[in-house]
């Protein structure tokens, strides 16, 4: 008999280190007829929030309002004096109620209008930071960061900046140099919270976005989480925001927003959480809430802008693609 041997037919089992890839782990395959999500909740309010107001409809409401304070103003009178008349007891009771609830007015209007004194000096400091960089000028310098020590020296949480600021402000030759050191030791702790705020706002719209398919539910929770972030952001820089004026900020932040063209996001901004190109992949509704979620951030670094007493210069300018990550990377990891 012969020693070779003989092959043998019939398929051959060759084995493989990594195990076979499972197809129902692969993604969904993209519908291209369907629409990529373009955050219309976050459009919508911007929109509302920022259209302008006509002079007529402004002339309106307030005459309406002078007219509706008038005849209030003289139906209280009226009714006072004849219920003091008529039973002087209960008449100087209700005299008193009625002055407690005028001074509350006042309070409020004090409270509204002391809002609005503290975004006036925010916005000369952001101006005179802004000069004394430009032209390196020592004096103008020391005199904003007095001004920016001033505006916090109330405040329990900028005491340890302060401190280290004062105790090293007199190092300081140069402009430049003084308003990095200010920056950094009373402004670091406040950008910080500032992100916190923003982060929170962008979660929040992108979980109601995604999980509640009630009709404008989503551009109520984007209008409302937007006034508060940036209401919140406005008393982190500069203390206790009144309601109208954090209105008026508002405004003033959409609007610049709108007009630029910024309420608008693509796969370049969701990247860092998605990579590129997979926000076609997801579900429409998981999809509307991370745009609306990443407009929410970028609403937040406006607002961060335009309420900061100091640009940005010796610290890292907040990043919007940092706070969109930040805030809904945990949604799309929980989502996956």
């Amino acid at each position: 008999m012969s020693d070779q041997t003989t092959p043998q037919s019939g398929p051959v089992l060759i084995e493989l280190d990594d195990p076979a890839p499972n197809p129902s782990d692969a993604p969904p395959v993209p519908d291209p007829q369907a629409p990529l999500p373009e955050g219309r909740a976050m459009s919508t309010a911007a929109a509302l929030a920022a259209r302008p107001v006509s002079p007529l409809a402004k002339w309106f409401w307030r005459l309406a309002l002078t007219l509706l304070g008038t005849i209030t103003s003289i139906a209280a009178w009226n009714y006072v004096t004849a219920l003091i008349a008529a039973n002087p007891l209960l008449g100087w009771a209700v005299s008193a109620l009625l002055g407690a609830f005028l001074l509350v007015l006042a309070l409020i209007a004090l409270k509204e209008i002391a809002a609005f004194s503290r975004m006036s000096r925010v916005d000369h400091l952001q101006h005179a930071a802004r000069e004394a960089r430009a032209n390196d000028d020592l004096k103008a310098a020391r005199k904003t960061v007095t001004q920016l020590t001033a505006l916090y020296a109330g405040r329990e949480d900028t005491r340890w900046g302060r401190d280290r600021l004062k105790a090293r402000e007199a190092e300081m030759f140069d402009g430049g140099a003084l308003l990095d050191l200010a920056e950094r030791e009373l402004l670091s702790q406040l950008d910080a919270a500032a992100e916190a705020e923003v982060q929170a706002a962008a979660r929040q719209v992108a979980t109601v976005t995604a999980l509640v398919p009630l009709a404008l539910a989503d551009v109520m929770t984007a209008l409302t989480a937007n006034l508060r972030m940036i209401r919140r952001i406005a008393e982190i820089y500069s203390g206790r925001s009144g309601t109208l004026g954090s209105w008026r900020l508002t405004r003033a932040v959409l609007s610049h927003l709108v007009a630029t063209g910024a309420v608008a996001v693509g796969d370049d901004l969701l990247e860092p959480i998605l990579g590129g190109g997979l926000v076609g992949k997801l579900s429409r509704r998981f999809g509307e809430g991370l745009v609306n979620g990443a407009l929410t951030a970028r609403v937040g670094v406006a607002a961060i802008e335009v309420c900061r007493p100091m640009p940005f210069a010796a610290m890292e300018k907040t990043s919007t693609r940092k706070l969109v990550r930040g805030a809904l990377g945990g949604l799309f990891t929980s989502q996956g």
